[in-house]
Formats: structure tokens, sequence, C-alpha cells
């Protein structure tokens, strides 16, 4: 079934964080934002689209974003934040003989004691974010494994929550999207029942930490 205008405009708005905040703020001028996007509206379209249609399909994605934003209820969610530094990140393919060599991590790396680890196992893909002081481990363990990415001096910032964090829809996307307003590149995302945590460039550690000290009072 073909695109109508509207949902190809939603779908341009959609790509950009800042577009998306300023239409939910009514900031946005409609026509010289319709007129910047008038030819890939008509790309995505596939015909001629006048620059009025645009601004119509703005003004009321506009007030449908306002709709959903005021609908939006954190209840008597709380939380705190921890930051942990000097984490190394690398990314590899995953295989099943590397799989088996994980437990060398566990068994080194204390979380108690406030060492950092988190292993996400993707359908291919391997993820590790370990405290920079085991890098030596993971470098053995990783030896011959091939390597997608790694990087180090990284931060993370961990949300603890109280209250109903998993019944409460859109904390995650706001956090994220509060992020990406000012710029803030996430390296890693891991969540789990009670936590939120982002790994992220040292250079951004301050600036994401004053971001998400109060992003659900300012959401």
């Amino acid at each position: 079934m073909a695109e109508s205008v509207s949902s190809c405009v939603k779908r341009i708005v959609d790509k950009s964080p800042f577009i998306h905040e300023m239409l939910i703020n009514g900031i946005l001028s409609f026509s010289n934002y319709a007129s910047s996007i008038q030819d890939e509206v008509q790309k995505v379209y596939g015909k001629e689209v006048k620059a009025s249609a645009i601004v119509m399909a703005l003004r009321r994605y506009g007030e449908e974003l306002k709709r959903e934003n005021a609908k939006t209820d954190h209840g008597n969610v709380e939380y705190g934040i921890v930051m942990k530094t000097n984490i190394f990140d690398v990314n590899l393919v995953r295989k099943d003989n590397f799989i088996s060599k994980l437990g060398v991590l566990y068994r080194n790396i204390s979380t108690e004691k406030g060492d950092f680890l988190n292993i996400t196992l993707g359908s291919h893909e391997v993820s590790l974010a370990v405290s920079e002081k085991y890098r030596y481990l993971v470098d053995e363990l990783t030896e011959g494994e091939e390597i997608l990415n790694q990087m180090n001096d990284l931060v993370a910032l961990s949300l603890i929550f109280t209250g109903d964090f998993l019944q409460t829809p859109g904390i995650v996307y706001e956090a994220v999207r509060h992020l990406a307003w000012e710029q803030i590149n996430v390296i890693e995302i891991v969540s789990t029942m009670n936590e939120l945590t982002f790994v992220i460039k040292r250079e951004d550690s301050m600036k994401a930490f004053d971001v998400l000290q109060g992003f659900l009072r300012a959401s």
C-alpha cells in the first residue's frame, strides 16, 4: 500500500530527535521546515507534494505528539544514579567456543567490590564491557577472535529505579531522547529489572549525568 503524505512526513521527522522535540514544544517553523524537506517527502511519496500539504501534516503530527506527551505519566518512579569510570568495551563475532570461555570473567571480576562487568549475547555478536583493569583478561580471551570494534576510557551511568519502572511506558525512550537532544552518543544500553545503564564516552559523562539527573521531571 502506498504511503500517505502524512506518513512520509512522520518518517522524516522521526529520524531527528531535535525536530521531534521542537514539534512537541511548538517552536518549529512549519513553513521553513516544510520547504527544507519538500524534496525528501516527494522522493518518498513518489510524486509532487505541495508545501502546504507538508505544513498540514506537520501541524497534525505536532498535535498528536503533544497529546501523547501530555498523557505520559511516570507515576511514583524514582531513581538514583551510579557512575563507574574506566570501562573497556569490545564487540566481536559470536562463536560457540568463545561463549564457553566467559566463565573466566565471572570468576575474576567482582561487581560486589565495585567492578563493572556486562556481557551481551546477540544472535551474531558478543559485547563485553568491563572495568579497564581487567582488560588483560579480555585480551587473553579474545585472542584469535574476530574483533568488530573496541573502545576504552568509557563511563557507565546506571539509573537505579524504585517503583514501577518495568510497568511504566516510555522511561527508556525519554532517557534516550534527552541524551540524543544533547548529542550524547550511547555506546551500550543495558537494561535489567530495576536498572538502566548507559555506557558512553568519558568526555560526555558529566553532561549525560546532568541530563539523566532530571530527565523524568523535564519530560
